[in-house]
């Protein structure tokens, strides 16, 4: 589950992480407001305007803006509250900003220049440990550091059943070229951002930049923060973070009905229960000569209403053609689904595209007699390639 960065940094504040200060504000005038405490707590006129949107380079797409008075606060919360913000990772539709954050100015001038540093923290699947990748080009898309200059990324990687050692927050340190008051403020850092994201169950973080200031403080101006959403349960006051406004309606509608849907790109949307039929399903449709729509597994438990969601959730893709009901009869009875698919089917109403519904495993048989006496617009079958050559003549 993906979090704003303001959400992101207040965690990171709970576990001693050093963060650029700010508040979030849904109107301009909560800007404004904003902006006058960040003066009084601060003692600076300029604060940073900040797009909060579930996406990487904001400032690219003009979701960051320095402000260096209250009219021009006015002026640029204007702007980017309400707009369609487009950036590297949203694709061309861009995101809605419904929130920006009103950032302290932390580039101020000092006795020592400022410097930019990346660092992440994630699991290596390869080797079941955590590593930190960290890089002295911050601010920069990570992904193009490592494709021209790789030799400028370092790794550490770390044992969870040890966990970060002294050692290794001071190898951080020094290989980013810090000495005296940075370096120690850097391995603090370093040493509660991975407390915090081994504490909260993360499944990534990523501070892009990391800011060493011109009075050598290291402090986290910007903070992505991935929460494993298998863990969330650990982690209530987190989950409510979940900003679903961010998310695809279709994923919210799926995640509400308990169904575990990926849009795909064809024509054919499938519904199967267990991720490897689905997957095998898939396969079925592109021999069929159809491309899938859609993965979408109902689970084991499959009745009207969760296969009526599951027709609701795949007709609202303009590009399907045709719908792949597969479901084996295990844990469920086959005749049990197919008087769901039934229905499902008259509750909605017309359905505009036909319906393959393939049912395998206990009363398979009594399945397919039930839906080829309904008179419905369903195309029965018992057997996969059945089912597979009824998707090839309904495409035809």
């Amino acid at each position: 589950m993906n979090i704003h960065e303001y959400q992101g940094k207040e965690i990171l504040k709970s576990f001693g992480v050093a963060v650029q200060e700010g508040i979030v504000a849904d109107t301009v005038e909560q800007a404004v407001e904003a902006a006058k405490k960040m003066k009084t707590d601060f003692n600076s006129d300029w604060v940073v305007i900040k797009a909060q949107i579930h996406a990487g380079g904001r400032g690219k797409g003009g979701g960051v803006k320095l402000a260096k008075n209250l009219d021009e606060v006015k002026e640029k919360a204007t702007a980017i509250l309400g707009m369609q913000l487009v950036t590297p990772q949203t694709g061309p539709e861009g995101k809605k900003v419904n929130k920006i954050l009103v950032a302290q100015d932390v580039y101020y001038p000092g006795a020592s220049e400022t410097k930019e540093f990346y660092v992440g923290v994630l699991l290596n699947r390869a080797t079941g440990k955590n590593i930190i990748m960290y890089s002295t080009e911050g601010g920069m898309d990570i992904e193009e550091v490592a494709e021209k200059t790789p030799h400028l990324i370092f790794k550490e990687e770390i044992d969870p059943k040890v966990g970060l050692q002294g050692f290794q927050a001071r190898k951080v340190a020094f290989n980013l070229g810090l000495s005296g008051a940075a370096f120690k403020e850097m391995v603090k850092f370093v040493t509660a951002l991975y407390k915090a994201y081994d504490s909260i169950d993360s499944a990534m973080f990523e501070i892009n930049p990391v800011l060493k200031t011109s009075d050598d403080k290291i402090i986290a101006v910007d903070a992505k923060v991935d929460l494993d959403e298998n863990a969330l349960f650990r982690h209530p006051d987190y989950a409510a973070m979940r900003d679903k406004l961010e998310e695809d309606p279709t994923d919210v509608e799926a995640s509400e009905s308990n169904l575990n849907y990926v849009k795909l790109d064809g024509n054919v949307g499938c519904m199967v229960n267990g991720a490897g039929l689905a997957m095998a399903t898939m396969d079925i449709i592109k021999i069929a000569g159809g491309e899938p729509a859609n993965f979408l597994d109902v689970g084991g438990t499959a009745n009207a209403q969760t296969v009526k969601a599951g027709f609701n959730i795949i007709l609202k893709d303009p590009n399907v053609k045709a719908i792949l009901i597969n479901i084996f009869g295990g844990i469920v009875r086959c005749d049990r689904v197919a008087q769901g698919v039934i229905d499902a089917y008259k509750e909605i109403g017309n359905i505009p595209v036909p319906i393959i519904c393939r049912l395998q495993g206990t009363n398979a048989a009594e399945a397919k007699q039930l839906i080829d006496d309904s008179g419905l617009k369903v195309y029965s079958a018992i057997a996969l390639k059945d089912a597979a050559a009824l998707v090839t003549k309904v495409l035809a």
